[in-house]
Parts: C-alpha cells; sequence; structure tokens
C-alpha cells in the first residue's frame, strides 16, 4: 500500500460524511396528519352539525316494539332486520343514549348508528347483571327532546316485555268462554 491511496480513501470518506446532516433531507413530501380519508359514508350526519342546521331527528319506531330485555344479546332479538335499520332520519355517526337515573352511553359508527349499534352500547353497560338487578329490564323505546338536549335520546325502559298478540287473544277468547 503506498502512502498517497490512504489520503485519498480517508477524503472520499470525510467527504461522505460532511455530507450528512441531523435533520431528514427536504426532497420527501411533507408528512399527512392522518394516515387515510374518513370512512364515514355519504349522507351520515355529525349530530352536532345537525344541531347547528336545526334538522329534526326521527327515531325508528321499530325500537319501541323489540321488548328486548337489557342484559341480553342484541343478537337474541328474533327480528334481525330491524337491527340494520338506522337509529335516526337523517342518520348520525354517534349519538348519546341517556338514562334517566343519570347512565350515559355512546352508540358509534361511522357508517351511521343503527338499531343494533345502540342496543349493543346499551348491552355492554347491562350484560353483567341479573334480571333481579334491574328495576325496569326491558327497553320500551327512545326520545329525542330537542329542548333538552339535541345531541342525545332519552331511554325509555319497562318492567316487563308485553306478550304477543297471539297471548292477547287466546287470553280474551278464554274470559269469553268463562262469561
Amino acid at each position: 500500500m503506498s502512502v498517497d491511496a490512504a489520503p485519498s480513501d480517508l477524503t472520499k470518506v470525510d467527504s461522505a460524511i460532511s455530507g450528512l446532516s441531523s435533520s431528514p433531507p427536504d426532497d420527501k413530501a411533507p408528512v399527512k396528519g392522518h394516515r387515510r380519508a374518513s370512512s364515514s359514508a355519504a349522507g351520515v350526519y355529525n349530530i352536532a352539525d345537525l344541531e347547528k342546521e336545526g334538522k329534526e331527528l326521527q327515531i325508528a319506531k321499530e325500537t319501541q316494539k323489540l321488548n328486548w330485555r337489557l342484559n341480553t344479546s342484541p343478537a337474541t332479538l328474533d327480528e334481525k332486520e330491524v337491527l340494520k335499520k338506522f337509529l335516526t332520519e337523517p342518520p348520525v355517526k354517534k349519538i348519546d343514549l341517556h338514562f334517566p337515573l343519570g347512565l350515559e352511553v355512546t352508540a358509534r359508527n361511522l357508517k351511521g348508528v343503527t338499531i343494533k349499534d345502540a342496543l349493543d352500547a346499551i348491552h355492554k353497560q347491562f350484560k353483567k347483571k341479573a334480571d333481579d338487578e334491574l328495576e325496569l329490564p326491558v327497553l320500551a323505546g327512545f326520545e329525542w327532546d330537542k329542548e333538552e338536549s339535541w345531541t342525545r335520546l332519552i331511554v325509555h325502559q319497562k318492567k316487563e316485555g308485553q306478550a304477543s298478540n297471539v297471548g292477547k287473544k287466546k287470553g280474551k277468547k278464554g274470559k269469553e268462554d268463562d262469561e
């Protein structure tokens, strides 16, 4: 090895080191704040935007006929098609569900909160409770009171689910036979 070859090698290494900087190079595109665009569906609103616009909410009537026990899974319901319907019209991304005793749960779905989303949120709170621990174990329906709060629904409960129409008819026939 010659003495002249060693300094030339060092100058190459030195030039490589001097070319580095502690900050990243500027030729990269600026880093975006979000990883992806919103996955919400078209026509689904933010509840706060509806309040600003003054749009009225309509609650699906089917929720009043479910006779669903709060501590049972929504999957046990017979009417599976009802679970796929939007809870409100127009559909919203999230809505708070307020119980009269103060408990509040939030149902969320970026594609629009469905009846199943609301029941799942409620069930999550009550799934570990036994029937006798719940004073009013059956869902009676939801109420939207825009004067109290635009962004939440009031949950109504009842003691027992109503018997099916068939059972009522049999009861009436039995009473008629007795008379």
